[in-house]
């Protein structure tokens, strides 16, 4: 696994980011609201972009370009 960035929920996420990642960011961004203080954190395993939220959301792309995303419950 090799250290990715942080950034705040709402702001621009990394331009190396596919764009159907974006797009579920911007999806789970619509659904979660406002939320002051949280944060996305973008990590790469086995070169595939793993993003997660401060609430546990995790968006993932697999290994032939789908991206899923997984609520913590």
């Amino acid at each position: 696994m090799q250290l990715g960035t942080r950034w705040n929920l709402g702001d621009e996420p990394p331009a190396r980011l596919a764009e159907n990642v974006v797009a579920a960011i911007r999806e789970v961004e619509t659904e979660v609201g406002e939320r002051e203080g949280w944060r996305w954190t973008l990590t790469w395993l086995e070169d595939r972009p793993v993003v997660e939220l401060d609430d546990g959301t995790t968006i993932r792309m697999g290994y032939d370009g789908t991206v899923s995303v997984e609520q913590d419950d």
